[in-house]
């Protein structure tokens, strides 16, 4: 696989000589341990299988660390949770830092148990796809352009920014998604990567994880979230679709979140007078994926589709939430919408402000299409809400309205 630049490797970098276990999370072949080997030449890694127990690692954990030493990369580590106490005792013997890395592709029990068995001596990176600037260029956090607009929102555009170079179409994009084992492939191939992804999704980590009867059904569950991307959702509405209790459906969506597929942006609600919609917004975590699932079968099928707006949403905010890998600590996201229909599509809390974007699929942006943020505003006078964007496809950065800004989507 073609190795590409991630956004993580300076916070990998300063983190390693100030904790003793580096520990990435993410979803499955998101890059996790091709980014540590990049980084880490010289380690040795192990990747751990979970029917396989090479090296007698579960039956002997102590042995296996004593007799490979340190500093090692330990991959996929959830499917050996017998190490964690070893490794406890095995860092605690020593001061250094950086003495083992490991990687993880579910957050049910292994965080958990991460949590309480290494607390003190572990830091938790999450890893996510990779965003347009990392797949087609370079990710640079001093001129990426939503960094610079969280540390300055009202001034950010006045700094020259420049497009990513080499960028397909937008249509495109959306539809090859962020995952790093697409980079390179033509687009006749990209069917049989994402088909070969959702077999070894569900035939390994969902077997295990979840005792799920009749897998065909849980298939068509994973095709109709990616049809419900960007939108609300409805336990009751997903059960009588397919056929099982609204309880099934909301176990089974929160194993997607669990593994990294599935994004829930919380409602976003204070004391407001008007009446709000209190249910989750869902997001897929790639959009390739989702238009695998759709059937969709090239940029060409999805351009003449409306999905292709919820999709453009969908992979907006995944590019976002990874730009904010960047960033020290991790924001907050929220969606707000009246049951009248005014609606911010993601609220980013960060450092006490709140930060609202709509993303639009056109080419054009008015003042029309700003109402839902200005709503927000008025129904918070009192809330420090920072100027707002709205993402679009066009390909001027300008003022809408004294305090919101029209954002192309594909800037640096």
């Amino acid at each position: 696989m073609i190795y590409k630049k991630r956004l993580y490797e300076s916070l990998i970098q300063h983190v390693t000589p100030l904790f003793k276990i580096i520990f990435l999370v993410g979803a499955r072949q998101v890059g996790k341990s091709s980014l540590l080997n990049h980084l880490f030449p010289e380690i040795k890694s192990f990747v751990f299988d979970p029917i396989q127990d090479l090296y007698n690692v579960r039956k002997n954990p102590d042995l296996f660390l004593k007799d490979f030493g340190k500093p090692l990369i330990l991959d996929e580590i959830q499917y050996v949770p017998e190490l964690l106490p070893s490794l406890k005792r095995f860092v605690d013997a020593s001061d250094n830092k950086g003495q083992y890395f490991l990687t993880g592709s579910q957050q049910l029990s292994i965080l958990k148990s991460v949590s309480e068995s290494l607390a003190g001596r572990v830091v938790i990176i999450p890893i996510g796809i990779m965003t347009p600037q990392e797949m087609y260029d370079e990710f640079n956090p001093e001129k990426n352009w939503f960094l610079q607009y969280l540390k300055s929102p009202d001034s950010f555009f006045k700094k020259p920014m420049s497009k990513i170079p080499h960028l397909p179409t937008r249509i495109e994009a959306i539809w090859r998604g962020g995952m790093p084992g697409t980079i390179g492939l033509p687009n006749s191939a990209l069917p049989l990567y994402f088909s070969s992804y959702i077999q070894t999704y569900v035939e390994r980590d969902v077997r295990l994880l979840e005792n799920i009867e009749d897998l065909s059904t849980f298939g068509l569950f994973l095709g109709l979230l990616a049809a419900l991307t960007s939108q609300e959702i409805n336990y009751s509405q997903l059960g009588r679709e397919l056929g099982i209790a609204p309880k099934t459906a909301h176990r089974w969506l929160q194993l997607l979140v669990h593994t990294y597929q599935w994004s829930e942006l919380p409602p976003f609600h204070m004391n407001a007078i008007k009446r709000l919609s209190h249910k989750p917004k869902g997001i897929i975590s790639d959009t390739g994926i989702a238009c695998y699932l759709q059937r969709i079968t090239s940029p060409d099928a999805l351009a003449a589709i409306p999905m292709q707006g919820s999709f453009f949403e969908s992979y907006c905010f995944n590019m976002i939430k990874s730009f904010c890998g960047a960033l020290p600590i991790m924001p907050n996201f929220y969606h707000w919408r009246t049951l009248a229909g005014a609606e911010v599509d993601i609220i980013v809390e960060f450092d006490g402000k709140f930060y609202p974007i709509k993303v639009k699929s056109t080419t054009m942006v008015s003042k029309h299409d700003v109402r839902g943020i200005e709503t927000f505003k008025e129904t918070y006078p009192h809330l420090p809400i920072a100027s707002g964007i709205v993402m679009y496809a066009g390909d001027e950065l300008y003022r809408i309205t004294e305090d919101i800004i029209a954002v192309p989507w594909d800037l640096q």
